[in-house]
């Protein structure tokens, strides 16, 4: 969660291709209505590229850019305008309403004139559950509201209350029909209040016991609120914390259209140690959803140097599917649309799952390029394909020919030598490795085919 909060592609394909799909497109078009197209199954591509825009509002050619760069935009509830224009512009792109679930806020943009705002970014108005339901207002065991630290004006809910989850969802499904947004992405499904406060909650004997309370109200209200989303044919697309402590919980909480890891790639122990996403059940259940191609995985690496960026891509590509989306971060608050030139590389579609070497490396390899993370804290080696380049850099030199020695009855021949073995990599800790075919980097500009556009034929430019 950001502290400003209200105001707070992918492959090349040919032209051959292109031209192929398109001309599929059209003949389909003529078939009979009582016919349903078939279309072929979403494809494993390279992760795709999403925008939390939840820092400021954004700006017209902002958001121009977005409707050709990005597959899934996060705004938040006043920005209903910049929603429908990028629906406008590009309607295969998911917009998401940004939505608390666990807090209520008064905060300026929150609150105004003693009102609550007209978009709100939580479900329930501060001043109408100061005025209605003040009960709704979570307490420490000393009676006091709970504000969260670092967070000023954001007051922690009773989010284990049926009346609250029911108000929030009545309220939050009525907003996202009326306004026309594809769904919503709600923020602070927490596993821990310890993160905004040490309070205990009243009626709880300690802080795991507070946690437990937390935790198992998030879980009643995500099914109270995907199920009336769903029956209204929106998504439910929670910030789900620290799945790898709670075995089950990732998938459990991803089920009404996707779920997003705020903190992928993230590297333990002060950033001495491995990637957290490793470690406990996480990644294996991020693996089996994202080879499903049902529901949405939105990645959020926080960079700050070119390792962190390395490994957050090339992790995300590890759970390449129909519906990876990644994005780096370079700012705690988001107030910027992120792009990494990794994001240009041109993997193309994973041909094989990943797999994890005997040293804890982690592979996978695609039609235009490879892979490798070391998950582990100590350096690593790896074996590369051969004929692959970092992205960006000159393609490789030929093989040399060697010549055999002129006899007087033959004339001199030349033969392809055996070429060497590519060189052994080494993967310091928590870093990675992208290498693609030199044949197929991409220069901005050029055209592109969509996730969607592979399925339905249709081209638009970058």
């Amino acid at each position: 969660m950001p502290k400003a909060t209200l105001m707070r592609h992918h492959p090349v394909a040919c032209w051959t291709a292109a031209f192929v799909l398109l001309a599929g497109c059209l003949a389909g078009c003529v078939a009979s209505s009582a016919q349903e197209i078939a279309a072929p199954p979403p494809k494993p591509l390279a992760p795709c590229a999403w925008w939390y825009g939840i820092g400021r509002p954004p700006t017209s050619p902002e958001i121009e850019q977005a409707a050709k760069r990005y597959q899934v935009v996060v705004l938040n509830a006043d920005q209903g305008a910049a929603m429908r224009r990028l629906h406008q512009l590009n309607p295969r792109v998911k917009v998401l309403v940004y939505k608390d679930l666990s807090s209520t806020r008064n905060y300026p943009g929150a609150v105004d004139g003693g009102q609550d705002a007209v978009f709100l970014p939580s479900g329930i108005g501060y001043v109408a559950a100061q005025e209605h339901h003040p009960e709704w207002f979570a307490q420490d065991v000393n009676g006091r509201r709970i504000e969260w630290q670092g967070y000023p004006r954001h007051w922690q809910m009773t989010v284990w209350s049926p009346d609250y989850q029911q108000a929030w969802t009545d309220a939050v499904v009525a907003e996202v029909a009326r306004e026309g947004w594809d769904g919503v992405l709600a923020d602070n499904d927490f596993n821990s209040l310890s993160h905004y406060s040490s309070a205990v909650l009243a009626g709880t004997a300690n802080v795991a016991e507070t946690d437990r309370k937390l935790r198992d109200g998030l879980d009643a209200f995500l099914s109270k609120a995907g199920d009336a989303l769903t029956n209204v044919q929106k998504l439910l697309v929670p910030n789900v914390s620290e799945t790898h402590l709670v075995p089950g919980r990732w998938t459990a909480h991803s089920r009404f259209g996707g779920a997003m890891e705020e903190n992928f790639g993230f590297r333990e122990n002060g950033g001495t140690g491995g990637l957290l996403t490793f470690r406990g059940n996480e990644f294996q259940e991020l693996r089996a959803q994202a080879a499903l191609g049902e529901s949405l995985l939105l990645l959020v690496t926080r960079t700050h140097n070119a390792r962190e960026e390395r490994s957050g891509y090339a992790s995300a590509a590890l759970l390449a599917g129909p519906r990876t989306c990644w994005t780096r971060a370079t700012t705690d608050d988001y107030r910027a649309p992120e792009w990494s030139t990794l994001q240009d590389s041109g993997l193309g579609e994973a041909i094989d799952a990943a797999s994890r070497l005997a040293n804890g490396v982690w592979t996978r390899t695609f039609t235009h390029g490879w892979v490798a993370v070391n998950t582990t804290a100590s350096t690593q080696t790896v074996e590369p394909p051969e004929g692959l380049v970092t992205p960006g850099a000159p393609a490789p030199a030929p093989t040399p020919t060697r010549t055999t020695t002129p006899t007087p009855t033959s004339p001199p021949t030349s033969a392809p030598t055996s070429p060497p073995p590519p060189p052994s990599l080494t993967l310091q800790a928590a870093d990675a490795v992208v290498l693609v075919d030199p044949q197929q980097l991409v220069k901005r500009g050029t055209w592109r085919i969509t996730r969607d556009e592979f399925r339905i034929g249709l081209l638009w430019a970058r």
